[in-house]
């Protein structure tokens, strides 16, 4: 098992970012030991995705190292971002649909499984969204 039992200032030096396809995610360079937070023989799981940034969820991906499964989980209607930030959860789903080995599983009002009355707050939610839609379009246009 490995594992940081301290961290102390060695000093400052001129780095550069390396990829490694390492079993032990180790890498070992003049004078420096590099580690990586890859995750290795793990079962990753990222709830509420849908409230990271683009930089946050590739942050996150890149992790997955040897004989590890990831699980991301999110609900695009329930993102809670500033309105200026994108978020990672819509992003990814562009940037890897191609991508080999990468599956997308998209969940519809019908598959909410908690209470009957959620199932129902969630499709209000919904409707009520798609009904502002048009106001909000028209008033931003009236703005100057």
């Amino acid at each position: 098992m490995r594992f940081i039992d301290a961290i102390e200032p060695a000093g400052v030096a001129e780095t550069v970012c390396i990829q490694v396809a390492a079993a032990d995610s180790l890498y070992v360079t003049d004078d420096f030991l590099v580690t990586h937070n890859t995750l290795n023989d793990s079962f990753i799981i990222l709830d509420e995705a849908q409230n990271t940034s683009p930089e946050q969820m590739k942050m996150f991906l890149t992790r997955l190292g040897f004989n590890s499964k990831m699980v991301v989980t999110g609900d695009i209607t329930q993102i809670d971002l500033p309105g200026d930030q994108r978020s990672g959860l819509v992003v990814v789903r562009d940037i890897l649909t191609d991508v080999r080995d990468i599956e997308f599983v998209h969940f519809g009002g019908e598959d909410v499984v908690r209470h009957k009355l959620v199932q129902r707050i969630v499709n209000a939610y919904s409707r009520h969204g798609q009904r502002q839609a048009p106001d909000l379009r028209s008033a931003s246009s009236d703005t100057p």
